[in-house]
């Protein structure tokens, strides 16, 4: 693990500005770490750190312990699909590959180890903010305000822009229309035994009384039904409203 310093100030003053990039460092660090050294400032090894020493451990052993004995390990990939390094719209994009496959690869678990892939979408796509009026975060499709959202929704938007926040620049997000292109070439290249549908409520406020799949609305059930034949995969997880509670769960597993 490279340890993300003070090169921050190369993302601060170009991808911030122009693609909207948090400014954490990472590309940067990753850059070092491809380029092994040849890059200012010298590399800097996670092991190397004293603070951070007793939180290091080799993955492999305590991976496979884990196999051996039977139980679950859960991966957790970082960002969205569509800021995949390799097949995002470059260059508005991560410094990861946010697939399935690139999550395995840096994780070190092989692909025979994966029993089920659960995709997670929303009903409306977000991007962080746009660095300016001249400069763009990504492209969206469709575009709408959270205005459009609130209409659609029954949500007041001010409620929307108070939570639709990004959570490490803290800046207001973008939205759209659902992209059912992006979608389907997140299903082509992830694979998913299970869709997790989030923001079920931006849809119709009233979903966020459902507790069971037939009290969704009638809209919200035709468009699980398009997911799924898209998928072929079954929409097995559905969050109703911003609480970990709140979720209709249709899982066999």
């Amino acid at each position: 693990m490279i340890i993300a310093e003070e090169d921050t100030q190369f993302e601060k003053a170009t991808l911030v500005g122009s693609i909207g990039s948090t400014g954490q460092g990472v590309g940067a660090a990753t850059a070092r770490e491809i380029l092994r050294g040849a890059m200012p400032p010298a590399v800097r090894l996670a092991e190397n750190v004293r603070e951070l020493k007793p939180f290091l451990r080799e993955t492999t052993p305590l991976l496979e312990c884990a196999f051996r004995d039977g139980k679950k390990v859960f991966v957790e990939g970082t960002q969205g699909f569509g800021l995949s390094l390799h097949h995002g719209k470059y260059p508005h994009v991560t410094s990861r590959d946010t697939t399935v496959s690139g999550c395995l690869s840096e994780a070190g678990i092989p692909p025979r180890r994966v029993r089920k892939i659960v995709m997670v979408c929303r009903t409306f796509p977000i991007r962080v903010k746009s660095p300016s009026k001249h400069r763009s975060s990504g492209p969206l499709s469709q575009p709408l305000t959270w205005k459009d959202v609130a209409r659609i929704s029954g949500y007041d938007a001010r409620d929307l822009e108070r939570a639709e926040h990004t959570s490490t620049t803290n800046k207001l997000r973008r939205v759209g229309e659902f992209e059912w292109d992006l979608f389907r070439r997140a299903v082509s290249l992830n694979g998913p035994t299970d869709i997790a549908l989030t923001f079920a409520d931006y849809i119709t406020m009233s979903n966020t009384k459902a507790r069971r799949f037939e009290q969704l609305s009638e809209e919200t059930i035709r468009f699980i039904n398009e997911l799924e034949c898209v998928a072929c995969a079954p929409v097995s997880l559905i969050s109703t409203r911003f609480n970990f509670r709140s979720i209709v769960d249709r899982r066999s597993w």
